[in-house]
Protein backbone atom coordinates (compact mmCIF):
# COMPACT_ATOMS: atom_id res chain seq x y z
CA UNK A 1 0.00 0.00 0.00
CA UNK A 2 1.20 3.53 -0.83
CA UNK A 3 1.17 5.83 2.20
CA UNK A 4 -1.21 8.75 1.52
CA UNK A 5 0.73 11.92 2.32
CA UNK A 6 1.49 15.41 1.04
CA UNK A 7 4.83 17.11 0.41
CA UNK A 8 6.21 19.53 3.01
CA UNK A 9 4.77 22.98 2.42
CA UNK A 10 1.84 21.61 0.39
CA UNK A 11 -1.65 21.05 1.80
CA UNK A 12 -5.00 19.52 1.09
CA UNK A 13 -7.98 21.79 1.66
CA UNK A 14 -11.07 20.15 3.13
CA UNK A 15 -14.48 21.53 2.13
CA UNK A 16 -14.83 23.90 5.12
CA UNK A 17 -11.39 25.39 4.40
CA UNK A 18 -11.98 25.57 0.67
CA UNK A 19 -15.35 27.27 1.16
CA UNK A 20 -13.76 29.88 3.46
CA UNK A 21 -11.13 30.53 0.76
CA UNK A 22 -13.79 30.89 -1.91
CA UNK A 23 -15.73 33.38 0.20
CA UNK A 24 -12.70 35.67 0.46
CA UNK A 25 -11.96 35.21 -3.25
CA UNK A 26 -15.52 36.32 -4.03
CA UNK A 27 -15.05 39.42 -1.85
CA UNK A 28 -11.72 40.24 -3.53
CA UNK A 29 -13.24 39.81 -6.96
CA UNK A 30 -16.10 42.17 -6.05
CA UNK A 31 -13.79 44.85 -4.62
CA UNK A 32 -11.36 44.70 -7.55
CA UNK A 33 -14.16 44.99 -10.09
CA UNK A 34 -15.66 47.94 -8.19
CA UNK A 35 -12.48 49.86 -9.10
CA UNK A 36 -12.55 48.74 -12.74
CA UNK A 37 -9.98 45.94 -12.66
CA UNK A 38 -10.55 43.15 -15.21
CA UNK A 39 -9.58 39.46 -14.81
CA UNK A 40 -6.74 37.76 -16.67
CA UNK A 41 -4.89 34.47 -16.37
CA UNK A 42 -1.37 33.31 -17.25
CA UNK A 43 0.30 29.86 -17.37
CA UNK A 44 1.74 28.28 -14.23
CA UNK A 45 4.89 27.50 -16.24
CA UNK A 46 7.08 30.17 -17.87
CA UNK A 47 10.37 30.05 -19.71
CA UNK A 48 13.01 30.20 -16.98
CA UNK A 49 14.51 33.42 -18.37
CA UNK A 50 11.16 35.15 -17.82
CA UNK A 51 11.33 34.47 -14.08
CA UNK A 52 14.97 34.52 -13.02
CA UNK A 53 16.67 37.73 -11.95
CA UNK A 54 13.37 39.58 -11.47
CA UNK A 55 12.63 39.20 -7.77
CA UNK A 56 15.81 38.64 -5.79
CA UNK A 57 18.59 36.11 -5.36
CA UNK A 58 16.40 34.46 -2.73
CA UNK A 59 13.42 34.02 -5.06
CA UNK A 60 15.75 32.64 -7.73
CA UNK A 61 16.90 30.01 -5.24
CA UNK A 62 13.30 29.22 -4.33
CA UNK A 63 12.16 28.70 -7.93
CA UNK A 64 10.76 25.32 -8.87
CA UNK A 65 12.61 24.74 -12.14
CA UNK A 66 13.20 21.83 -14.48
CA UNK A 67 13.84 20.83 -18.07
CA UNK A 68 10.59 19.91 -19.81
CA UNK A 69 10.04 17.12 -22.37
CA UNK A 70 11.02 19.49 -25.18
CA UNK A 71 14.36 20.27 -23.57
CA UNK A 72 13.26 23.77 -22.54
CA UNK A 73 14.37 25.30 -19.24
CA UNK A 74 11.15 26.28 -17.45
CA UNK A 75 10.04 27.43 -14.01
CA UNK A 76 6.83 27.65 -12.00
CA UNK A 77 5.77 31.22 -11.28
CA UNK A 78 6.88 32.52 -7.85
CA UNK A 79 4.47 35.47 -7.98
CA UNK A 80 1.90 36.93 -10.38
CA UNK A 81 3.61 40.27 -11.05
CA UNK A 82 6.52 39.03 -13.17
CA UNK A 83 4.26 36.95 -15.45
CA UNK A 84 1.98 40.02 -15.70
CA UNK A 85 4.88 42.14 -16.94
CA UNK A 86 5.60 39.54 -19.62
CA UNK A 87 1.85 39.37 -20.42
CA UNK A 88 1.67 43.15 -20.92
CA UNK A 89 4.75 43.20 -23.13
CA UNK A 90 2.99 40.69 -25.41
CA UNK A 91 -0.56 42.07 -25.39
CA UNK A 92 -0.48 45.77 -24.49
CA UNK A 93 -1.03 46.83 -28.11
CA UNK A 94 -4.47 45.19 -27.96
CA UNK A 95 -5.24 46.16 -24.37
CA UNK A 96 -4.25 49.84 -24.40
CA UNK A 97 -3.03 51.87 -21.43
CA UNK A 98 -3.60 52.36 -18.63
CA UNK A 99 -4.61 48.72 -18.20
CA UNK A 100 -6.07 47.49 -14.91
CA UNK A 101 -6.10 43.77 -14.13
CA UNK A 102 -6.69 41.37 -11.31
CA UNK A 103 -5.39 37.81 -11.15
CA UNK A 104 -6.09 35.27 -8.40
CA UNK A 105 -4.05 32.11 -8.75
CA UNK A 106 -1.57 29.69 -7.19
CA UNK A 107 2.18 30.39 -7.02
CA UNK A 108 5.09 28.28 -5.80
CA UNK A 109 8.24 29.02 -3.80
CA UNK A 110 10.57 26.40 -2.35
CA UNK A 111 11.09 28.36 0.87
CA UNK A 112 11.28 27.23 4.47
CA UNK A 113 7.78 26.62 5.76
CA UNK A 114 6.69 28.50 8.86
CA UNK A 115 3.67 30.16 10.42
CA UNK A 116 1.42 31.29 7.59
CA UNK A 117 4.03 30.50 4.90
CA UNK A 118 3.72 27.57 2.51
CA UNK A 119 5.45 26.40 -0.66
CA UNK A 120 2.21 26.40 -2.63
CA UNK A 121 -0.09 29.32 -1.93
CA UNK A 122 -2.59 31.62 -3.57
CA UNK A 123 -2.16 35.29 -4.35
CA UNK A 124 -4.92 37.75 -5.21
CA UNK A 125 -3.24 40.47 -7.28
CA UNK A 126 -4.47 43.72 -8.78
CA UNK A 127 -2.32 46.09 -10.86
CA UNK A 128 -2.50 49.19 -13.01
CA UNK A 129 0.10 49.37 -15.77
CA UNK A 130 0.98 52.08 -18.26
CA UNK A 131 0.76 55.18 -16.05
CA UNK A 132 3.04 57.15 -13.72
CA UNK A 133 0.08 58.95 -12.15
CA UNK A 134 0.10 59.32 -8.38
CA UNK A 135 -3.64 58.63 -8.57
CA UNK A 136 -2.84 55.01 -9.40
CA UNK A 137 -0.60 54.81 -6.30
CA UNK A 138 -3.37 56.26 -4.15
CA UNK A 139 -5.91 53.89 -5.65
CA UNK A 140 -3.69 50.92 -4.77
CA UNK A 141 -3.77 51.93 -1.10
CA UNK A 142 -7.54 52.52 -1.20
CA UNK A 143 -8.19 49.12 -2.80
CA UNK A 144 -6.13 47.39 -0.10
CA UNK A 145 -8.02 49.28 2.61
CA UNK A 146 -11.43 48.53 1.10
CA UNK A 147 -10.54 44.89 0.54
CA UNK A 148 -9.48 44.25 4.13
CA UNK A 149 -12.52 46.12 5.42
CA UNK A 150 -14.87 44.15 3.13
CA UNK A 151 -13.41 40.88 4.43
CA UNK A 152 -14.61 42.02 7.86
CA UNK A 153 -11.30 42.95 9.45
CA UNK A 154 -11.59 45.72 12.01
CA UNK A 155 -8.06 45.93 13.45
CA UNK A 156 -5.51 46.24 10.64
CA UNK A 157 -2.92 48.78 9.58
CA UNK A 158 -1.63 49.60 6.09
CA UNK A 159 2.00 50.71 6.37
CA UNK A 160 3.42 52.71 3.47
CA UNK A 161 6.85 53.95 2.46
CA UNK A 162 8.63 55.00 -0.74
CA UNK A 163 11.73 53.22 -2.06
CA UNK A 164 13.03 56.62 -3.22
CA UNK A 165 13.20 57.76 0.40
CA UNK A 166 15.31 54.72 1.22
CA UNK A 167 17.46 55.35 -1.85
CA UNK A 168 17.92 58.96 -0.74
CA UNK A 169 19.10 57.92 2.71
CA UNK A 170 21.53 55.43 1.17
CA UNK A 171 22.78 58.12 -1.21
CA UNK A 172 23.50 60.43 1.71
CA UNK A 173 25.36 57.59 3.46
CA UNK A 174 27.39 56.74 0.37
CA UNK A 175 25.81 53.29 0.07
CA UNK A 176 24.09 53.55 -3.31
CA UNK A 177 26.28 50.79 -4.76
CA UNK A 178 25.11 48.45 -1.98
CA UNK A 179 21.43 49.47 -2.08
CA UNK A 180 20.08 46.06 -3.09
CA UNK A 181 21.82 44.18 -0.29
CA UNK A 182 21.07 46.83 2.33
CA UNK A 183 17.37 47.03 1.45
CA UNK A 184 17.04 43.25 1.53
CA UNK A 185 18.58 43.27 5.00
CA UNK A 186 16.37 46.14 6.15
CA UNK A 187 13.30 44.30 4.88
CA UNK A 188 13.97 41.60 7.47
CA UNK A 189 13.20 43.94 10.38
CA UNK A 190 10.22 42.54 12.23
CA UNK A 191 11.20 39.02 11.25
CA UNK A 192 14.72 39.38 12.74
CA UNK A 193 16.09 41.52 15.59
CA UNK A 194 17.70 44.91 14.98
CA UNK A 195 21.06 43.48 16.06
CA UNK A 196 20.76 40.63 13.54
CA UNK A 197 19.85 43.06 10.75
CA UNK A 198 22.76 45.33 11.70
CA UNK A 199 25.15 42.38 11.67
CA UNK A 200 23.96 41.39 8.21
CA UNK A 201 24.34 44.93 6.88
CA UNK A 202 27.87 45.09 8.28
CA UNK A 203 28.65 41.94 6.30
CA UNK A 204 27.77 44.02 3.20
CA UNK A 205 30.29 46.70 4.16
CA UNK A 206 28.01 49.07 6.06
CA UNK A 207 29.88 50.68 8.98
CA UNK A 208 28.45 50.84 12.50
CA UNK A 209 27.46 54.52 12.28
CA UNK A 210 25.59 54.01 9.01
CA UNK A 211 23.85 50.95 10.51
CA UNK A 212 22.76 53.09 13.45
CA UNK A 213 21.38 55.75 11.08
CA UNK A 214 19.46 53.20 9.01
CA UNK A 215 18.01 51.40 12.02
CA UNK A 216 17.08 54.74 13.60
CA UNK A 217 15.29 55.73 10.41
CA UNK A 218 13.46 52.39 10.25
CA UNK A 219 12.24 52.76 13.83
CA UNK A 220 10.72 56.24 13.39
CA UNK A 221 7.17 56.30 14.76
CA UNK A 222 4.34 58.80 15.05
CA UNK A 223 1.76 60.49 12.87
CA UNK A 224 2.52 61.20 9.23
CA UNK A 225 3.62 64.80 9.81
CA UNK A 226 6.05 63.76 12.54
CA UNK A 227 7.61 60.92 10.56
CA UNK A 228 7.94 63.05 7.42
CA UNK A 229 9.61 65.83 9.41
CA UNK A 230 12.06 63.35 10.94
CA UNK A 231 12.89 61.96 7.48
CA UNK A 232 13.59 65.34 5.87
CA UNK A 233 17.14 65.82 7.20
CA UNK A 234 18.01 62.23 6.29
CA UNK A 235 17.31 62.82 2.57
CA UNK A 236 18.09 66.54 2.28
CA UNK A 237 19.95 67.18 -0.97
CA UNK A 238 18.88 63.91 -2.58
CA UNK A 239 16.49 64.50 -5.47
CA UNK A 240 15.25 60.92 -5.24
CA UNK A 241 14.68 61.07 -1.49
CA UNK A 242 12.88 64.40 -1.64
CA UNK A 243 10.66 63.12 -4.46
CA UNK A 244 9.77 60.16 -2.27
CA UNK A 245 8.79 62.41 0.63
CA UNK A 246 6.63 64.51 -1.68
CA UNK A 247 4.89 61.37 -2.93
CA UNK A 248 4.22 60.19 0.64
CA UNK A 249 2.75 63.57 1.62
CA UNK A 250 0.45 63.49 -1.41
CA UNK A 251 -0.54 59.90 -0.69
CA UNK A 252 -1.46 60.52 2.95
CA UNK A 253 -3.43 63.64 1.96
CA UNK A 254 -5.33 61.67 -0.66
CA UNK A 255 -6.12 58.83 1.76
CA UNK A 256 -7.60 61.33 4.23
CA UNK A 257 -9.65 63.05 1.54
CA UNK A 258 -11.01 59.64 0.51
CA UNK A 259 -12.39 59.19 4.02
CA UNK A 260 -10.02 56.58 5.42
CA UNK A 261 -9.89 56.79 9.20
CA UNK A 262 -6.80 58.32 10.80
CA UNK A 263 -4.30 55.70 11.90
CA UNK A 264 -5.45 53.10 9.41
CA UNK A 265 -2.75 54.09 6.87
CA UNK A 266 0.61 55.07 8.43
CA UNK A 267 4.09 55.92 7.17
CA UNK A 268 6.58 53.25 8.21
CA UNK A 269 10.18 53.88 7.02
CA UNK A 270 11.11 50.24 7.74
CA UNK A 271 8.95 49.01 4.84
CA UNK A 272 11.38 48.19 2.03
CA UNK A 273 9.88 45.12 0.29
CA UNK A 274 12.49 42.49 -0.52
CA UNK A 275 11.80 42.22 -4.24
CA UNK A 276 14.21 44.21 -6.40
CA UNK A 277 11.71 45.50 -8.92
CA UNK A 278 10.02 48.10 -6.67
CA UNK A 279 10.86 51.74 -7.47
CA UNK A 280 8.39 54.00 -5.62
CA UNK A 281 5.52 53.69 -3.14
CA UNK A 282 5.54 50.36 -1.26
CA UNK A 283 3.10 49.01 1.29
CA UNK A 284 2.52 46.14 3.68
CA UNK A 285 -0.60 45.41 5.73
CA UNK A 286 -0.76 43.78 9.13
CA UNK A 287 -3.35 42.36 11.50
CA UNK A 288 -2.89 44.53 14.60
CA UNK A 289 -3.42 41.54 16.90
CA UNK A 290 -0.89 39.36 15.05
CA UNK A 291 1.93 41.62 13.82
CA UNK A 292 4.36 38.70 13.94
CA UNK A 293 2.33 36.87 11.31
CA UNK A 294 3.77 39.15 8.65
CA UNK A 295 2.12 41.17 5.93
CA UNK A 296 -1.19 39.89 4.61
CA UNK A 297 -1.38 42.31 1.68
CA UNK A 298 1.69 43.88 0.09
CA UNK A 299 2.73 45.71 -3.04
CA UNK A 300 4.08 48.88 -4.58
CA UNK A 301 5.17 50.70 -7.70
CA UNK A 302 7.47 49.03 -10.22
CA UNK A 303 8.33 51.26 -13.17
CA UNK A 304 10.97 49.22 -14.97
CA UNK A 305 9.91 45.58 -14.74
CA UNK A 306 8.14 45.36 -18.10
CA UNK A 307 11.16 47.05 -19.68
CA UNK A 308 12.91 43.70 -19.45
CA UNK A 309 10.53 42.39 -22.13
CA UNK A 310 9.68 45.42 -24.29
CA UNK A 311 11.07 48.84 -25.25
CA UNK A 312 7.66 50.43 -24.62
CA UNK A 313 7.57 52.18 -21.22
CA UNK A 314 5.08 50.31 -19.03
CA UNK A 315 5.30 51.59 -15.45
CA UNK A 316 3.09 49.68 -13.04
CA UNK A 317 1.69 49.69 -9.52
CA UNK A 318 -0.28 47.07 -7.63
CA UNK A 319 -0.59 44.83 -4.60
CA UNK A 320 -1.40 41.26 -3.65
CA UNK A 321 -3.50 39.70 -0.91
CA UNK A 322 -1.79 36.65 0.60
CA UNK A 323 -4.89 34.50 0.97
CA UNK A 324 -3.34 31.58 2.84
CA UNK A 325 -1.54 33.78 5.37
CA UNK A 326 -4.73 35.77 6.00
CA UNK A 327 -6.71 32.58 6.57
CA UNK A 328 -4.02 31.30 8.95
CA UNK A 329 -4.30 34.53 10.92
CA UNK A 330 -8.09 34.49 11.04
CA UNK A 331 -8.05 30.89 12.18
CA UNK A 332 -5.51 31.68 14.91
CA UNK A 333 -7.74 34.53 16.12
CA UNK A 334 -10.82 32.30 16.04
CA UNK A 335 -12.47 34.59 13.49
CA UNK A 336 -12.51 32.39 10.44
CA UNK A 337 -16.03 32.53 9.07
CA UNK A 338 -16.52 28.90 8.14
CA UNK A 339 -19.18 28.18 5.55
CA UNK A 340 -19.87 24.56 6.37
CA UNK A 341 -21.88 23.63 3.29
CA UNK A 342 -22.13 25.01 -0.23
CA UNK A 343 -25.93 24.59 -0.29
CA UNK A 344 -28.69 26.29 1.72
CA UNK A 345 -31.15 23.43 1.98
CA UNK A 346 -30.90 19.69 2.52
CA UNK A 347 -33.76 17.94 0.70
CA UNK A 348 -34.46 14.57 2.28
CA UNK A 349 -35.37 11.62 0.03
CA UNK A 350 -37.27 8.82 1.69
CA UNK A 351 -40.22 8.06 -0.59
CA UNK A 352 -39.06 6.35 -3.80
CA UNK A 353 -42.47 6.71 -5.46
CA UNK A 354 -42.08 10.49 -5.50
CA UNK A 355 -38.61 10.72 -7.06
CA UNK A 356 -39.91 12.86 -9.93
CA UNK A 357 -41.62 15.19 -7.43
CA UNK A 358 -38.44 15.58 -5.40
CA UNK A 359 -36.49 16.43 -8.55
CA UNK A 360 -39.14 19.00 -9.46
CA UNK A 361 -38.92 20.59 -6.00
CA UNK A 362 -35.10 20.73 -6.14
CA UNK A 363 -35.15 22.26 -9.62
CA UNK A 364 -37.72 24.86 -8.57
CA UNK A 365 -35.67 25.96 -5.57
CA UNK A 366 -32.50 26.19 -7.63
CA UNK A 367 -34.27 28.26 -10.28
CA UNK A 368 -35.22 30.65 -7.48
CA UNK A 369 -31.55 30.97 -6.50
CA UNK A 370 -31.62 28.64 -3.48
CA UNK A 371 -28.87 26.00 -3.45
CA UNK A 372 -30.17 22.51 -2.67
CA UNK A 373 -28.45 19.22 -1.91
CA UNK A 374 -30.76 16.31 -2.69
CA UNK A 375 -29.82 13.18 -0.78
CA UNK A 376 -29.22 10.43 -3.39
CA UNK A 377 -30.44 7.40 -1.41
CA UNK A 378 -33.91 6.77 0.09
CA UNK A 379 -32.65 5.98 3.58
CA UNK A 380 -34.50 6.44 6.85
CA UNK A 381 -35.25 10.08 7.59
CA UNK A 382 -33.36 10.02 10.90
CA UNK A 383 -30.17 8.88 9.17
CA UNK A 384 -30.44 11.61 6.57
CA UNK A 385 -31.03 14.32 9.15
CA UNK A 386 -27.92 13.20 11.04
CA UNK A 387 -25.92 13.57 7.82
CA UNK A 388 -27.41 17.02 7.22
CA UNK A 389 -26.61 18.18 10.75
CA UNK A 390 -23.04 16.87 10.57
CA UNK A 391 -22.48 18.74 7.29
CA UNK A 392 -23.72 21.97 8.86
CA UNK A 393 -26.93 22.54 6.90
CA UNK A 394 -29.14 25.19 8.53
CA UNK A 395 -32.38 23.54 7.41
CA UNK A 396 -33.75 20.31 5.98
CA UNK A 397 -36.82 20.19 3.77
CA UNK A 398 -39.00 17.15 4.50
CA UNK A 399 -41.76 16.10 2.10
CA UNK A 400 -43.24 12.60 2.32
CA UNK A 401 -46.28 10.97 0.71
CA UNK A 402 -48.68 12.67 3.13
CA UNK A 403 -47.09 16.08 2.53
CA UNK A 404 -47.16 15.68 -1.25
CA UNK A 405 -50.83 14.74 -1.05
CA UNK A 406 -51.65 17.70 1.20
CA UNK A 407 -49.47 20.20 -0.66
CA UNK A 408 -47.37 20.91 2.44
CA UNK A 409 -43.74 20.60 3.51
CA UNK A 410 -41.84 20.58 6.78
CA UNK A 411 -38.86 22.93 7.06
CA UNK A 412 -36.75 21.66 9.96
CA UNK A 413 -34.18 24.00 11.57
CA UNK A 414 -31.43 21.56 12.44
CA UNK A 415 -29.80 23.66 15.18
CA UNK A 416 -33.01 24.02 17.21
CA UNK A 417 -34.87 20.94 15.92
CA UNK A 418 -37.94 23.14 15.40
CA UNK A 419 -40.11 22.62 12.33
CA UNK A 420 -42.23 25.00 10.29
CA UNK A 421 -45.11 23.84 8.08
CA UNK A 422 -45.16 25.41 4.62
CA UNK A 423 -48.34 25.46 2.50
CA UNK A 424 -47.30 25.36 -1.13
CA UNK A 425 -49.77 23.20 -3.05
CA UNK A 426 -47.91 22.23 -6.21
CA UNK A 427 -46.34 25.67 -6.71
CA UNK A 428 -42.56 25.40 -6.35
CA UNK A 429 -42.25 29.21 -6.63
CA UNK A 430 -44.40 29.57 -3.52
CA UNK A 431 -42.32 26.92 -1.76
CA UNK A 432 -39.11 28.71 -2.72
CA UNK A 433 -40.46 32.05 -1.43
CA UNK A 434 -41.37 30.48 1.93
CA UNK A 435 -37.96 28.77 2.22
CA UNK A 436 -36.16 32.01 1.36
CA UNK A 437 -38.12 33.90 4.01
CA UNK A 438 -37.29 31.25 6.61
CA UNK A 439 -33.58 31.28 5.74
CA UNK A 440 -33.27 35.03 5.79
CA UNK A 441 -30.13 36.79 4.40
CA UNK A 442 -28.19 33.51 4.11
CA UNK A 443 -30.38 32.23 1.27
CA UNK A 444 -28.59 31.95 -2.06
CA UNK A 445 -25.10 32.35 -0.58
Amino acid sequence: MIEPRTLKGFRDHLPAQALAREKILDIARRVYRSYGFAPIDTPALEYLEILTGKGSEETDKQLYRFTDHGGREVGMRFDLTVPFARFCAQHIADLGTPFKRYHMATVWRGENTQRGRYREFMQCDFDTIGTMSAVADLEMVLVVHDLLAAIGLERFTVRVNDRRVLSGVLERLGLTDRATDVLRSLDKLGKASADAVAAEMQQHGVDAQACQTLLGMAQLKGDAATVLADLEPLVSGSASGEAGLTALRSLIDGVRKAGVADGRVVIDPSIARGLDYYTGIVLESFLDELPGLGSICSGGRYDNLAGLYTKQPLPGVGASLGLDRLLAGLEELGRLDHVETPADVFLAYFDEKHLADYLKVAAGLRQAGIAVEFFPEPKKLGQQLKVAAKKGFPVALIIGSDEFAAGTAQLKHLATQQSTTIEWGDDTAALAAAVRQALGPSAGR
